[in-house]
């Protein structure tokens, strides 16, 4: 279902948004997003797992627990992560919920909060309270693009995305923003994202399709194996929608609709990769199971040397080979096969035919699918170095890698590893 013409592409029924510059970035540019809901919204938020966690993460899990059904606005800001600051960081996220509520008239355990930026350094207070103020005297329905700005760091582009399709008859829309270009390694989010739907839906319903959506979608990205400590997606449903049930038609539909949102963000993420030049969507087929075929995958999408070749456009794929062999993964050498092609895998859920999902194919990007078969039972086969270099000249790159060993596969997307990943991250404080 598309947007009429008067209507604002990135909008969601009972929904209001806005992205402000309050001056915690050294640019001016916009730094804070308000995100607030007209009524209470059911709740769902999938978090870092990495040990070292940010506060908005410490404070958003509580308020989850607590309130999961309550949810009226998120605070977002840039400019700082509020990470390892101790509990007057802890403070400082309950707050900013408190400005915020108090400027929404709810209550102050009805606001969620996130962060991004530097690590260890406090939160400029005095500047976010007066963003939250400016934010909300900002909020409008079409706000969406000025939040999807507001919470950029290193980003090139802003992410957004919007899913409308009909429920029951109803429309059903889910709209996304996220930020993210580096330290990107998800392990159940993102670095930050969030989720609106007008859908009427249970908070435990919720985590459950947040969860399944993200497992073949941000969990499946990759841009440097480092995991943040401020990974946060979240949605929230605000019931202006139609009913989503746990456990028939709706719920795979109002799924398959957050998988796409999902997907559409999180290779947006991979895209954006810092430094990025190209987009590379990795598939492991023939594996034993699941499992070990994304452990296959993320091996490759990890190794420097798979990466630089890539950027620098030489079909090294002795190093694709190496990267399988190290995983940690048991591989028969004798019976694989791999092949490089121009375009992007997709994952299964978005080709389904009759019930069942199908091995992804490649998509191509603006030009007719091209692929080379370089290695054929553990041997090199159609070295095609002209073809070779017209597929590693895309902005888009599949490799695909055939253990020969069951039926399983999966897919990963990352990007490649250039000059320029160093030097933002060798800067990035200064």
């Amino acid at each position: 279902m598309l947007p009429s013409e008067s209507q604002p592409l990135f909008t969601v029924p009972g929904f209001r948004a806005a992205g402000v510059a309050c001056g915690l970035k050294k640019t001016g540019a916009l730094d804070l997003a308000l995100i607030a809901a007209d009524a209470p919204c059911a709740a769902a938020g999938v978090f870092t797992t990495n040990r070292v966690k940010a506060a908005p993460v410490l404070y958003d899990q509580e308020m989850l627990a607590r309130n999961a059904g309550g949810i009226r606005a998120v605070v977002i800001n840039s400019g700082g992560a509020n990470a390892c600051t101790g509990p007057q960081g802890l403070e400082d996220a309950r707050r900013t919920a408190r400005l915020a509520a108090a400027q929404l008239a709810c209550a102050p355990d009805a606001v969620l909060v996130m962060s991004t930026g530097v690590i260890g350094q406090p939160l400029k207070m005095d500047r976010i309270e007066a963003g939250i103020r400016q934010a909300a005297a900002a909020l409008a329905p079409d706000g969406w693009e000025a939040a999807a700005q507001a919470i950029m760091t290193t980003d090139t582009r802003r992410k957004l995305h919007v899913q409308r399709t009909a429920l029951g008859g109803q429309p059903l829309v889910h709209l996304g923003i996220a930020k993210g270009a580096g330290m990107i390694h998800p392990n159940m989010a993102t670095m930050l994202s969030l989720i609106a739907t007008n859908a009427v839906i249970s908070p435990p319903t919720l985590q459950r399709a947040l969860r399944a959506a993200v497992e073949d979608t941000f969990n499946a990205i990759t841009v440097d194996g480092d995991t943040s400590t401020n990974d946060t997606l979240l949605a929230l449903a605000n019931g202006t929608g139609p009913r989503v049930s746990d456990g028939d038609d709706t719920y795979a539909a109002f799924l398959q609709a957050l998988r796409e949102t999902c997907f559409a963000l999180s290779v947006a993420i991979a895209e954006d990769g810092e430094g990025a030049t190209k987009l590379i969507s990795i598939l492991v087929r023939g594996a034993a199971d699941k499992a070990s075929a994304r452990r296959v995958a993320k091996a490759i999408a990890h190794s420097p040397l798979v990466k630089t070749a890539i950027y620098g456009q030489d079909a090294n794929w002795g190093r694709i080979l190496a990267a399988a062999g190290y995983s940690g993964v048991p591989l028969e050498p004798e019976r694989l096969s791999l092949w490089l092609g121009r375009g992007r895998h997709r994952p299964g859920w978005a080709r389904q035919k009759a019930g069942a999902d199908l091995t992804p194919e490649i998509d191509g990007a603006g030009a007719e699918p091209l692929q080379v078969h370089l290695v054929r039972e553990g041997r090199p086969y159609d070295v095609d170095e002209a073809r070779a270099a017209e597929i590693l000249a895309a902005h888009e790159v599949a490799i695909t890698l055939d253990l020969g060993l069951g039926e399983a596969w999966d897919v990963v997307w990352t990007c490649d590893l250039t000059h320029d990943y160093v030097t933002i991250n060798g800067r990035y404080r200064t």
